[in-house]
């Protein structure tokens, strides 16, 4: 199923050699003319991640996190898990004693150790061909020469002033001029280009052991943290051994916990017990069963899924299809159920995906979490940090509970879908909590309705936000009254869900096709 060719949109971008999806068209170039010039699919990935990281500022950065998982043909997936973790002195009882019950997005505590400088590393080392200076050259140049603000990033910028205005050093670097930039308006970070030039000429380490992590730790100190130098030069990210589930016959892999791959997973499973084939893919039933069946998955997701090493319940018990099937049957096709709460089995953000020559596929997402993160920058060196602490939780005994050294569950998950032993496409779905159901949104767009990549993005999202069914504005009114009359109490969404980007190898035809989602500024682009 392809667009209708009478009415605005994209067609999926095709090419031979190599392609890239993004979510800023300057980030795309960056990608291809690393791929052009030698590299490979991994140095194209953390090319233009970096590059994200200074003309989406408010998504992405050197003070987030990220993960990555990479297919080689022959090989098995290789994942790695780059999220860092809380301060060793963190107690859940030091924050219940200041009257937090949870941790807000601009609360100091909802800062963790960056991971993504020593993941792009890491990364580099295992799969490159090219080192972390080299991928830093773009960002660098953009960071000091200047770049023109991007209509969905300005948009977003523009939200964000009044928790920007908050902090010194976020105000200083990422208001100019005590205001957000306007469309096309030409910026600078000339701070930021000066840590990204330290790093590219001292190495990775230099962030977590040297005067950044120095600047980074008394900003934070000043504001009450617990982060100390040994957190960051404790610092590591990990390898990850991938999880994935069938999906009528398409594998979809995603990274293992304290990542929300897991929710995808078992959503899908859930979808696989009815037939969607037969539904309108836009109509009410379809987007009612989408809707329940996500709010079982993340319903699992916030009882289980957490830093692995304190996980009550094994992952396969999650994964079962048993349980899948005990699931599905708690769904009622008329209307909204209640949904238990604690569900147990028997017994912003940006992301890149790249297809190289030789086949290398990766999907790697990079995030600071909520836009800007904290909305916490460090006046010196011009980091904005993230709030991925924001995803624990501050009740002691869940597994889920902040404590020392340990990692939030995270939102952000970088996804491939196999068949046949090979990889068949990277993909991803960014925008928060949406992330998982955005997974199954896409991957059933494609196996139950045959859209291509770019419709499959395309097509209208829906999603739960407490008790509300947000809705995009592409929802049809007959489908809107459908999901009110099965209970739904529906409201459109001001900011439509997410962003999506994909790469699908054709293997038969020695092509490669992207597709990247118009809900940001972004692109497809081929050789």
């Amino acid at each position: 199923m392809s667009r209708d060719f009478h009415f605005p949109g994209r067609s999926p971008v095709y090419a031979c050699d190599g392609m890239v999806a993004t979510s800023h068209p300057l980030a795309a170039q960056a990608a291809i003319e690393t791929l052009r010039a030698g590299g490979n699919a991994v140095d194209a990935a953390v090319t233009a991640v970096a590059m994200l990281g200074v003309v989406e500022p408010h998504m992405t950065g050197i003070g987030g996190d990220c993960f990555c998982l990479v297919a080689r043909p022959g090989e098995p997936v290789w994942g790695y898990n780059g999220s860092g973790r809380a301060a060793a002195a963190m107690q859940p009882e030091k924050l219940i004693e200041q009257g937090l019950a949870t941790i807000e997005n601009s609360n100091v505590h909802a800062v963790t150790v960056p991971g993504a400088v020593e993941a792009w590393d890491a990364i580099l080392k295992s799969h490159g061909r090219l080192d972390l200076a080299r991928a830093l050259q773009p960002a660098i140049r953009a960071a000091e020469q200047g770049f023109p603000v991007a209509p969905r990033v300005q948009y977003d910028w523009a939200m964000a002033v009044e928790r920007l205005r908050a902090d010194p050093g976020a105000s200083l670097h990422y208001l100019p001029g005590g205001r957000a930039p306007a469309v096309g308006d030409r910026v600078t970070f000339p701070a930021l280009a000066a840590t990204l030039r330290v790093i590219a000429k001292e190495g990775a380490r230099e962030f977590y052991e040297g005067a950044i992590a120095e600047d980074i730790v008394e900003t934070l100190r000043q504001r009450g943290s617990l982060l100390a130098l040994e957190d960051f030069a404790a610092h590591r990210g990990e390898e990850a051994v991938p999880l994935s589930t069938s999906y009528r016959g398409l594998e979809v892999v995603e990274l293992p916990p304290n990542g929300q791959g897991l929710a995808a997973l078992i959503l899908l499973n859930i979808l696989e017990r009815f037939d969607l084939k037969a539904l309108d893919p836009a109509g009410a039933e379809r987007l009612h069963l989408a809707l329940e069946a996500a709010r079982l998955a993340y319903a699992v997701r916030d009882t289980h899924v957490a830093d692995p090493s304190f996980m009550t319940t094994p992952v396969p018990a999650l994964l079962d299809r048993a349980f899948a099937a005990d699931l599905a049957d708690l769904i009622d096709r008329s209307r909204r159920s209640e949904l238990p709460k604690a569900p147990m089995p028997r017994g912003d953000t940006v992301l890149v995906t790249v297809v190289d020559r030789d086949r290398m596929a990766v999907s790697m997402i990079n995030s600071l979490f909520t836009a800007f993160g904290a909305a916490i920058a460090t006046e010196r060196t011009g980091v904005m940090l993230h709030n991925r602490g924001s995803g624990f939780v501050v009740k002691p005994g869940h597994p889920n509970c902040i404590g020392p050294r340990k990692r939030p569950m995270h939102t952000i998950i970088p996804a491939l879908a196999m068949r046949g032993g090979r990889c068949q496409m990277a993909f991803g779905v960014m925008g928060g909590s949406y992330q998982s159901m955005g997974h199954a949104h896409f991957i059933s767009n494609i196996v139950d309705y045959g859209m291509d990549i770019q419709s499959a993005i395309d097509c209208p999202r829906v999603f739960f936000e407490g008790e509300k069914t947000m809705i995009e504005r592409g929802v049809p009114a007959e489908a809107v009254e459908g999901l009110r009359a099965r209970g739904h109490d529906v409201a459109i969404r001001p900011v439509p869900l997410g962003g999506g980007q994909a790469v699908w190898i054709d293997w038969e035809r020695g092509i490669l096709i992207g597709g990247s989602d118009a809900r940001k500024d972004g692109c497809a682009l081929g050789y």
